[in-house]
């Protein structure tokens, strides 16, 4: 995913724990089984939902997978979280960081040890309905040429309750990557970097960025390397923060990678530049005929000119980032199709 490096191959002696000894565990895990499903989940102070998100991900009804838990140096009661989850459940690796190394680099080390068929990004405060993964993987399998496959998407609040649902767009199936990738930069594409991804289409990327927007560029991406499935059914949920202040271009980028908050270092024309300039790469390195990179790239070149410079003009007057609009909230039985919700927290 994108930092401009391609993926290695994952050195699993060297993953280490809290007090910096080399894991035994991680060896340990070298010699288990391999599944054909990685699920990779960075979590910073995730306390206050990341119990609910476990329950949700270790209740589905596909169960070939592995869970790596990546605590980023937490100063909450996340570790004891995580502890408690490793012990009851052999199917999880818990690693803790030893200083907080931002949330892209958290997520591209998840990534590195990853050793199923196919990945998913799990975030530590959503919630997953029972028969997602079973539904995605089931996708991919029909579907030898798409590279990830997806739910619609539902928002919710604190409490677990719909407010509200993100538009997908039909573009992504198609079987043209020059409107794949046209439907991503116009219409946007909404949480698909936390769909379920063959492996192999993220290790022949780039390592994702911390610039601005680098969720977009990755996505773009994927779509250069094929067709994305979305399963018609409201199966992914994600948690919103009401009341939190809006956030500024180098407010998220520093959530992203903490060196990312240095001024004179990483001036916000430069986090708008390295955004904009990242799907030049992403076109060049994809597997495209010459007639479709040609057509990628008029495509890039009209929506900057259109769309991207005065929303970079926005930014750059430090105006908050504007949020995109959610539709109707439709009644989504959240309760009865998540494991764990009905009882109470861990």
């Amino acid at each position: 995913m994108s930092e401009r490096h391609a993926i290695g191959r994952p050195r699993f002696d060297a993953v280490r724990t809290a007090d910096g000894a080399r894991s035994v565990a991680a060896r340990a895990r070298s010699l288990s089984p391999v599944p054909r499903l990685t699920i990779g989940l960075p979590v910073y102070n995730g306390e206050q939902f990341l119990s609910e998100a476990l329950d949700a991900l270790l209740g589905q009804t596909y169960e070939d997978f592995e869970l790596i838990l990546s605590d980023n140096a937490s100063t909450d009661g996340t570790a004891d979280i995580c502890r408690r989850y490793a012990e009851q459940d052999s199917r999880i690796w818990y690693v803790r960081q030893e200083r907080n190394i931002g949330l892209v680099p958290n997520h591209i080390f998840v990534i590195e040890l990853a050793r199923g068929e196919f990945f998913k990004c799990a975030a530590h405060d959503d919630l997953y309905a029972r028969n997602l993964l079973a539904r995605c993987i089931e996708a991919l399998d029909e579907d030898q040429d798409a590279v990830l496959a997806h739910s619609w998407s539902a928002m919710i609040d604190g409490s677990g309750s719909v407010t509200g649902t993100f538009g997908h767009r039909v573009a992504m199936d198609s079987p043209r990557a020059p409107d794949r990738f046209r439907s991503v930069l116009v219409d946007g594409c909404h949480d698909y970097e936390y769909g379920v991804i063959r492996t192999r289409a993220l290790r022949r990327m780039t390592k994702q960025g911390s610039y601005h927007h680098a969720d977009r560029t990755l996505n773009a991406e994927l779509a250069l390397h094929g067709r994305f499935h979305l399963v018609p059914d409201w199966l992914y949920f994600r948690r919103e923060h009401p009341g939190r202040p809006p956030q500024t271009v180098r407010d998220r980028c520093a959530i992203f990678d903490p060196r990312r908050a240095d001024r004179l270092r990483h001036p916000v024309v430069r986090l708008y530049g390295e955004y904009l300039w990242a799907y030049i790469p992403a076109i060049r390195q994809a597997p495209l005929s010459t007639a479709d990179r040609r057509e990628c790239y008029g495509h890039l070149a009209h929506w900057i000119a259109s769309r991207a410079l005065p929303v970079a003009g926005r930014t750059l007057r430090r105006e908050p980032l504007r949020e995109d609009p959610l539709l109707g909230a439709p009644l989504i039985p959240v309760d009865a199709v998540v494991a764990g919700r009905d009882r109470e927290p861990a």
